[in-house]
C-alpha cells in the first residue's frame, strides 16, 4: 500500500519476490484491460472463455480482470489487468501443457508496475528446458513432471500448478529452475453462483515457493483448476458469476489458516515459564551507543526485574541461559512495516519485536492484534498508524477514505479510541482540509506522519503542522515539485531519479529546510533499502539483498535480480546510481544536522531492517549510532520508551542475542542467535528452517535448569563464543 504497496497479504504464484514488495507483486502481474486489446482477444476462436473479476474489499468495487481463452489447438492466452493506487502493469500471456499438466511453453510480454519491461520464455523439448527473460537465462536437463516458475505471470499459472501437483501421487511436484513445490486440501464448501449454479471447491494450500503459504481456492476433481483467490484485508479474485460466495470463502480460510499459525507459534514460541537469568550478556546501552561490561538479565513473566553484575549469586532460578559473551541487543524497531500474518516469523527471526504498522485493513489488524495477545500467532508487538486517505482514480483502498473534515474526523476518533498513537497521511488526501485535520489529531493526542499530498511539497506539509514524514523520495520532492505536478502516479519515482543528481545540499533552499527539520525536530522515515530499486537494473542483484542472497530459498534470491524501474542505457544508469547515492548522502546530512532518523523498511519482514541499518552507516552514522536508531529512536517514536528501546530493569524483556559485534560491524545484527520478547523464547535457526532460509548463525543458547553460575567472560567472549563467532563471520563473508 505504500511506495511498493506492501500490504497484500499473500505471495502471488509466479512471482518470486516472495514477501518482499508484497502487494507490488500482486501489480507485477497485473494491469488495466486495455479496451482495443480485450476486443482483438475476442476475435480469436476459442474453445473456453473463463473470465475473473478482482474485487476490491475495502471500496467493494472492481478493480482488474483476468481473461483465459483455451483454444481448441492447445494453446491458452490469458490477459490480466488490475489497477490500484495510480499504478498497474500491462501483461498478455500464453502457454501450452503436456500430457503431465505442466508447461511445455509459455511467454509473457509487457511492462511491470514501475515501467520495466517484461519479456519472458520458456520451452521444454524432451527432457530439455530452456528460459529467458531480462533478468536471467538458464537451461536444465530434467526428467519427469517439473513446473516452471515465471518472474511474472497471471493467476492462471497457479490455475495450471494446482492441476498439474493434483496429478503427483505425493502433492509434490519439482520446479524449475530449482524446488519443490507442494499442495494440500484443507477445507471443502459448497457455493452457489448468482444464477442459482451449486459447485463443490477446495481450499489448497501451497508451500515451497517464496517465505509463506499460497491459498487458493480450486474445483473439485480430478483435474482441479483454480476457482479464486481470497485475499484477507486487501481483495479477492473470483470466476464471474461467483462473487457472492466470497464471504462464506473467507470465513472457512480465515479458519484454516489461523490453525496453522496458532499451531506454528506454539512450536516456535517456547514459553519461559518462572524466573529465568540470561547469565554473562554484554549489553548494548542504547541511550549511550556503548556496550557495557558482562552482566547477568533476570526476567520474570515478560519484564525485566533486575540487571547484576556477571557471576552474581542467583537463588532459584527456573531458566538459565549462558549468552557467553554474546553483545545483548533491546528489541529492534521497524518503524514502517505493513504486517500480516505470516510476517511476524521474518520479524522474530531477525531481532524485530516491534513493528509500527503504517496503514493496514482496520479489521484485519485489530483480529491481528488480538490474535497476538492471545499467543496465537507468532509475531512482533505492533504500534498502529492509522491510515487516512482522501476519494480519488488513485486512491490507495486501506484504512479510511474520506471526502471532508467530519469524515477526517470521525476516522481519527476511531484510532485514538484504539490507542494508535499515530495518523499517516496519504497521497489523495484533500490538501484544504489536512491543516484541520492535524489539528484535530494533535488535539487526541495523535502524532501526524505520511506521504507529502498531491499538490504540496513537504514544506507545506510541515507548515500545517506534520510531526514526520515518510519516505526520502517524498522529503526531496519538496526541491522538485511544482503544484501543478502529479506526485499519484510514477513521477514520484521518476522525478527524484530523474533530479535529485543535479540537486546542490549547499544551496540556501536546501539548507534553510534541513534547519527547519531540525529545529522542529521533524522525524524521518527514509527506507533507503527499500529505494535502492530506483537504481537497480534489470538483472543485477539489487543492494540490499546481496547480504543474505545465499541465505534465500534459491526462488526468493531469484527475484532480487528483477529490476522495477525502466532505465535506458548506461547513461541513464549512472544518472540514477548518481540520484540514489545522493539520497542516502542526505539522510546523513540530516542526521549530522540534528534531524532525528528513524529505521523503517516498508519491505521484507525483518531482513530489510538489518539492510536498512547497513545503509544508515553508508550514509555516515556509525555501527553504534545506527542501532540507537533501531533501538532508542523506535521506541521515542513509537511512545513506548518506557517499556521498550533499552535493557532495564522494568521494562519489557524485548532481548536480542547476536553473534560477532554489530557496534564495529553492522553486518553482524543479522546473526541473531536467540530472541527473548512476550515471555517466549524464540529460536531464529529454527524459524529458518521452516522457511527453508540458511541459518546466519551455526548454533544458539540453550536453555538449563537450575542455578549454577555460568563462567564469566570479558571482553569479548569465551572461546566457545569466539569460535562460534569466527565460524559464522567466516560462513558469511
Amino acid at each position: 500500500m505504500d511506495e511498493h504497496h506492501r500490504r497484500a497479504q499473500w505471495r502471488l504464484p509466479g512471482v518470486r519476490r516472495s514477501n518482499k514488495r508484497r502487494l507490488n507483486l500482486l501489480n507485477k502481474r497485473l494491469a488495466v484491460l486495455p479496451l482495443a486489446l480485450a476486443a482483438a482477444f475476442s476475435a480469436h476462436a476459442a474453445t473456453t472463455t473463463t473470465k475473473y473479476l478482482i474485487i476490491s474489499e475495502n471500496a467493494n468495487k472492481q478493480i482488474g480482470q483476468q481473461i483465459v481463452e483455451r483454444h481448441d489447438d492447445g494453446l491458452t492466452k490469458v490477459i490480466f489487468g488490475y489497477k490500484d493506487n495510480g499504478r498497474g502493469p500491462d501483461l498478455e500471456e500464453q502457454f501450452r501443457v503436456g500430457a503431465d499438466g505442466t508447461m511445455t511453453e509459455y511467454a509473457v510480454k509487457g511492462n511491470s508496475t514501475f515501467g520495466a519491461v517484461v519479456n519472458e520464455q520458456f520451452s521444454r523439448k524432451g527432457d530439455q528446458a530452456t528460459w529467458k527473460s531480462t533478468s536471467e537465462q538458464g537451461a536444465k536437463t530434467v526428467s519427469g513432471a517439473a513446473a516452471y516458475l515465471p518472474l511474472n505471470s497471471s493467476f492462471e499459472v497457479a490455475s495450471v500448478a494446482i492441476s498439474a501437483v493434483a496429478k503427483t501421487p505425493d502433492g509434490k511436484l519439482p520446479l524449475l529452475p530449482s524446488g519443490t513445490l507442494s499442495q494440500r486440501v484443507l477445507d471443502s464448501v459448497e457455493v452457489t453462483s448468482a444464477t442459482g449454479q451449486k459447485q463443490t471447491v477446495n481450499l489448497l494450500a501451497q508451500t515451497g515457493i517464496g517465505l509463506s503459504p499460497s491459498f487458493y481456492w480450486a474445483t473439485a476433481g480430478a483435474q482441479p483448476r483454480l476457482f479464486g483467490v481470497i485475499m484477507p484485508g486487501f481483495g479477492n479474485v473470483l470466476e464471474e458469476g461467483w462473487q457472492s460466495a466470497a464471504p462464506v470463502l473467507g470465513q472457512r480460510q480465515k479458519a484454516a489458516e489461523q490453525q496453522m499459525l496458532t499451531d506454528a507459534a506454539a512450536k516456535l514460541q517456547h514459553p519461559l515459564d518462572g524466573l529465568t537469568v540470561v547469565r554473562n550478556a554484554r549489553i548494548f546501552d542504547s541511550e549511550k551507543a556503548t556496550v557495557g561490561q558482562p552482566s547477568d538479565i533476570y526476567v520474570l513473566r515478560g519484564r525485566i526485574t533486575s540487571i547484576q553484575p556477571a557471576g552474581s549469586p542467583t537463588r532459584n532460578a527456573d531458566n538459565v541461559i549462558d549468552a557467553a559473551g554474546r553483545i545483548v541487543l533491546p528489541g529492534l524497531f521497524d518503524l514502517h512495516g505493513h504486517v500480516d500474518r505470516w510476517s511476524g516469523a521474518l520479524n522474530m527471526s531477525t531481532g524485530v519485536t516491534s513493528v509500527r504498522d503504517m496503514g493496514n485493513d482496520n479489521k484485519q489488524l485489530q483480529a491481528m492484534l488480538d490474535e497476538t495477545a492471545a499467543g496465537k500467532l507468532l509475531a512482533p508487538q505492533v504500534v498502529p498508524a492509522g491510515f487516512l486517505e482522501g476519494e480519488s482514480p488513485y486512491s490507495a483502498n486501506l484504512g479510511y477514505v474520506i471526502k471532508d473534515l467530519q469524515q477526517a474526523k470521525d476516522a481519527i476518533d476511531w484510532y485514538a479510541q484504539r490507542g494508535y498513537p499515530q495518523l499517516k497521511i496519504y497521497n489523495s488526501f484533500p490538501k484544504a482540509i489536512l491543516k484541520d485535520t492535524i489539528a484535530y489529531a494533535h488535539s487526541r493526542g495523535m502524532r501526524v506522519s505520511g506521504h507529502i499530498p498531491a499538490g504540496l511539497r513537504a514544506q507545506e506539509a510541515l507548515d500545517a503542522g506534520y510531526d514526520e514524514i515518510q519516505h526520502i523520495n517524498q522529503v526531496l520532492l519538496n526541491f522538485l515539485v511544482k503544484p501543478d505536478t502529479e506526485t499519484r502516479n510514477l513521477n514520484r519515482f521518476v522525478l527524484p531519479a530523474e533530479k535529485v543528481a543535479d540537486l546542490d545540499f549547499n544551496s540556501k533552499p536546501v539548507k534553510d529546510f534541513v534547519a527547519l527539520l531540525a529545529k522542529k525536530q521533524i522525524s524521518i522515515d527514509p527506507t533507503m533499502a527499500t529505494f535502492a530499486f530506483l537504481k537497480q537494473r534489470d538483472g543485477d542483484m539489487n543492494e540490499p539483498y546481496a547480504a543474505l542472497a545465499a541465505n534465500m530459498p534459491p526462488d526468493v534470491a531469484r527475484g532480487f535480480k528483477v529490476g522495477t524501474m525502466k532505465i535506458d542505457g548506461d547513461a541513464q544508469l549512472k544518472r540514477y546510481e548518481k540520484s540514489y547515492a545522493k539520497m542516502v548522502e542526505f539522510v546523513g546530512l540530516m542526521y549530522k544536522a540534528g534531524v532525528p532518523i528513524v529505521a523503517g523498511t516498508d519491505d521484507i519482514a525483518g531482513f530489510t531492517l538489518h539492510s536498512e541499518l547497513a545503509m544508515l552507516v553508508k550514509a555516515g552514522l556509525t555501527p553504534a549510532q545506527a542501532l540507537q536508531v533501531a533501538t532508542r529512536n523506535g521506541a521515542r517514536y513509537t511512545r513506548t520508551s518506557n517499556d521498550r528501546g533499552s535493557i532495564a530493569a522494568g521494562k519489557l524483556a524485548d532481548i536480542v542475542l547476536v553473534d560477532g559485534d554489530p557496534t564495529k560491524n553492522i553486518e553482524d545484527v543479522r546473526k541473531v542467535s536467540a530472541v527473548i520478547t512476550r515471555g517466549y523464547l524464540i529460536y531464529p535457526q529454527e524459524i529458518d528452517a521452516a522457511l527453508g532460509i540458511a541459518p546466519f548463525v551455526s548454533d544458539a543458547p540453550q536453555v538449563s535448569k537450575g542455578t549454577a553460575p555460568a563462567k564469566v567472560s570479558y571482553g569479548g567472549g569465551n572461546e566457545g563464543a569466539r569460535a562460534r563467532v569466527e565460524a559464522s563471520a567466516r560462513k558469511h563473508d
